[in-house]
């Protein structure tokens, strides 16, 4: 069993979102205890059982019997992928305002698009939010090295088969399952023909500028379903936005944001490399090793509750800083990811020049270093893995 980073409340009702495949539910019946079945204190409803979701489908309020039925013994109320029947939450917040308000609700999903969409406020604040991720490279099993992580990626799953073979087959299925289950089956686009050539040509954007008119020109449909399209990437948790830096909201709302994959291996998958050798000091390397590093701040952001903010910042003249964390109290750090183990000043001279802007934060660059140091520009040197359990420390 992996010792996740999650740590969820143990009595306050909560949502907890993330891709297919992250953990969710092997988090759940760990937790609960739900297994072989689930015990007479916590009702347990997996909505990806058909009948079950056609059930609840058909009548929301059978939630409400099985509660009453069991209310003198019921503490936990488990729903997994509870966006298959948003409907669901406006009993689940009835049952939160009556006499079974003492009963802890753990809600489920995989996608918050039909949430938002159906079901307004997600309880008005009456719940937490947690996501969970891939491993970080703190929990990844068998002593995964960073070249492996890169490969194949981190979802949990993967790390059930052996082989390379294996492997290639497990990112295949999840592409297409993603395609098909969380897509298709839940009617999310019109033309899933469109959606699977965006998604391709959106991979191959992976770590750029989005540009939505060059996308838009590739895939053959207009800007604003492009937009759309990667609304869906987010809300599905499987990308995520790097906004732009400025100081001045008006100016950033007229710079486009970095998109990343959730996860280095799909996003080799979905590129055609997947189960391609990866060889260290490659542009593909280096371009994997900044998507890992960067997931890796958004992921230990979420499961620390550090309340950073990550942006990067380029000019008009291209000179660029990889990523800015903005922590509580205006704190900054400037980084440079690099996957090199002696970066030469040429490649993080963007710190100096750009940095003069913000002289009072921290310079680091990230890369494969085998130990720190520091610059005459007091620029700091850092093993990537030094880096991280420094900034989340």
């Amino acid at each position: 069993m992996v010792d996740r980073l999650l740590k969820l409340s143990t009595s306050k009702s909560f949502f907890l979102f993330g891709a297919r495949a992250t953990g969710k539910s092997t988090w759940l019946r760990e937790h609960f205890g739900l297994e072989p079945e689930a015990p007479e204190h916590t009702l347990y409803i997996d909505l990806l059982n058909p009948d079950l979701e056609e059930e609840f489908s058909r009548s929301p309020n059978r939630l409400k019997e099985l509660v009453a039925e069991k209310a003198s013994v019921l503490r936990h109320v488990i729903v997994d992928e509870i966006q298959k029947v948003p409907a669901l939450l406006d009993v689940i917040h009835g049952l939160m305002e009556g006499p079974q308000k003492k009963i802890q609700f753990v809600m489920t999903g995989s996608s918050a698009r039909k949430l938002k969409k159906g079901a307004g406020n997600l309880l008005g604040g009456r719940a937490f939010s947690f996501k969970v991720h891939p491993f970080t490279h703190l929990e990844a099993p068998n002593g995964a090295s960073l070249t492996e992580m890169l490969e194949w990626g981190t979802i949990p799953k993967l790390y059930d088969f052996e082989g390379a073979l294996e492997k290639q087959r497990f990112l295949r299925s999840y592409c297409q399952t993603y395609l098909r289950e969380e897509i298709q089956l839940e009617q999310i686009v019109r033309n899933i023909t469109s959606f699977r050539e965006f998604l391709g040509v959106a991979a191959q954007c992976n770590g750029e500028v989005v540009n939505f008119s060059n996308i838009s020109t590739q895939t053959g449909v207009d800007e604003k379903t492009v937009a759309r399209y990667f609304e869906i990437l987010i809300d599905t948790y499987v990308g995520v936005f790097l906004e732009p830096f400025s100081r001045s909201i008006r100016a950033r709302q007229f710079q486009k944001p970095k998109f990343y994959l959730f996860d280095t291996g799909v996003q080799r998958q979905l590129t055609g490399q997947a189960g391609s050798a990866l060889n260290p000091g490659s542009s593909e390397y280096g371009k994997l090793f900044e998507q890992f590093v960067i997931l890796e701040c958004f992921r230990l952001n979420d499961y620390y509750e550090r309340d950073f903010e990550f942006s990067y910042l380029r000019t008009k003249d291209d000179a660029e800083i990889d990523l800015i964390v903005r922590k509580p109290g205006n704190k900054f750090v400037l980084i440079e990811i690099k996957s090199s183990p002696d970066p030469q000043p040429s490649s993080y001279r963007h710190l100096i020049s750009l940095g003069a802007d913000l002289p009072a934060a921290e310079k680091w660059v990230l890369c494969n270093a085998n130990q720190a140091r520091q610059t005459e520009e007091k620029i700091r040197i850092l093993p990537w893995r030094e880096g991280l359990k420094e900034l989340f420390s």
